[in-house]
């Protein structure tokens, strides 16, 4: 063999291993490009569901009383502070009374002068009827002019009506003093009710006007063993309370116990605070141990549905939509890598659900059924999701109960799906991409 001829030989060997390598590598990438789809399932099983609806509050006495002052003046003494116990009828603080007792003197004095100038109308009075008397006498006998009949007349009429005036007169000075021995009463603060003293406004010396309003002084709680929770329900959750509902809640001074109340009465009358609408339902709360206190925070749960041993299935797998490109992997249709995924997607069939005609189309916009108790998860069976349609009950949350539906205990719904292998490039299904231009083949060895 000539030199020419041996360099032509090898030539010709090394273009044709260059070719194997080729084809070699070329179905190496299409086997890892083909598209996959892992589903992520949940089982489904049996267990409790137990619904409930969480909502704020705020601790408070059940009767709270306000003590202020009638009347205006200097605080001379305060009987009571924060804490104390008190008694209906007990004496909390003193107002200085002098000029009340003042005033209260002067009424009397006043009340006393009227009394006098009755008295003095009444003496006038009687000696006016005996004037009259006797000018009637007189003229009857033709002994007077009828000239000094009339004015004896007109004397005790005058006398009569003075007497009604100064009559007047003393019961207006009557309800003076009477006034003025109120305004003197008020002067000595006097709790209302049984209670404790859980807010005090004043010191002593300070002096408070009531001439508008009157100003509190304290502030009594009635009965702080027996207390209430005034909590502020979304109007989307008040229609799952009643009267008379159990309910637990934990404040932050006791962060490991929990306390019961019992739901007294949900008010209508609506709280809009930043166009969020809320309703007060009042929970009675038993504070015997007297742990709790006026003004703390309040996180309530009210349990509206406790189910045990019932059929549930993943809130994830009730969310759960395919996406075109899965549904058309799984039936052998692969997307098209970095092709359009809508116009692809138009035209895959998708598996309907069992038991209805039609269902929500994959990877749409997920809007809710017919009715709102029925709802569609995906059951991944032999590798394969199938739709169904199901009728669900209360929800803790994480888990849906299951009603209706051909869902049983081990089924395994899907939660959520990834699809692998797809390439970054357009091309045929399960090739690589085109080699950039200007390298239109292998690297050649000479």
């Amino acid at each position: 063999m000539t030199w020419l001829s041996s360099k032509r030989f090898y030539k010709k060997s090394c273009e044709e291993l260059c070719g194997v390598l080729v084809v070699l590598v070329v179905g190496i990438g299409c086997r890892s490009s083909v598209p996959k789809v892992q589903w992520e399932t949940a089982a489904v099983d049996r267990g409790r569901i137990v619904a409930r609806v969480t909502a704020t509050g705020t601790l408070s006495a059940l009767v709270t009383v306000q003590v202020g002052s009638q009347v205006s003046g200097r605080v001379q003494q305060l009987l009571v502070d924060y804490n104390s116990p008190v008694k209906k009828g007990d004496l909390i603080a003193k107002i200085d009374p002098q000029l009340f007792q003042a005033t209260l003197e002067q009424a009397r004095a006043n009340f006393a002068a009227a009394e006098g100038t009755l008295l003095k109308a009444k003496v006038q009075a009687d000696q006016a009827e005996n004037d009259f008397k006797r000018q009637a006498n007189l003229s009857e006998r033709k002994l007077i002019a009828p000239a000094d009949y009339d004015v004896a007349k007109s004397n005790l009429a005058a006398a009569k009506a003075q007497i009604a005036v100064n009559l007047g007169n003393l019961q207006q000075a009557k309800a003076a003093l009477n006034q003025a021995r109120v305004n003197l009463a008020y002067t000595n603060i006097i709790s209302p009710t049984d209670g404790v003293v859980i807010s005090r406004s004043v010191d002593v010396g300070q002096t408070v006007a009531a001439s508008l309003q009157a100003p509190t002084l304290f502030v009594i709680a009635e009965d702080l063993r027996k207390m209430q929770v005034d909590t502020s329900v979304a109007e989307a959750d008040v229609g799952k309370l009643t009267s008379g509902m159990e309910s637990t809640f934990v404040v932050d001074a006791y962060p490991g116990e929990r306390f019961r109340g019992k739901v007294r009465q949900i008010r209508n009358a609506a709280q809009t605070v930043q166009n969020v609408v809320t309703y007060d339902a009042v929970i009675d709360v038993d504070n015997s141990e007297l742990k709790l206190r006026p003004g703390m925070t309040a996180n309530v749960n009210f349990v509206f549905a406790n189910r045990d041993s019932v059929l549930r299935v993943p809130n994830a797998a009730l969310r759960f939509r395919p996406t075109p490109e899965a549904l058309a992997i799984v039936q052998g249709e692969p997307r098209r890598g970095g092709g359009d995924s809508s116009a692809a997607g138009a035209g895959a069939s998708e598996p309907r659900p069992a038991g209805s005609r039609t269902g929500p189309k994959a990877g749409g916009s997920g809007k809710s059924d017919e009715q709102p108790d029925r709802k569609s998860v995906w059951v991944l069976a032999q590798g394969v999701p199938n739709q169904v349609r199901i009728k669900v009950g209360a929800s803790d949350g994480s888990k849906t109960e299951v009603l209706e539906g051909p869902l049983a205990e081990g089924d395994f719904v899907i939660v959520d799906s990834t699809v692998t292998g797809v390439t970054s490039k357009p091309g045929l299904p399960g090739m690589p991409a085109a080699p950039p231009s200007g390298r239109g083949g292998p690297p050649r060895p000479f």
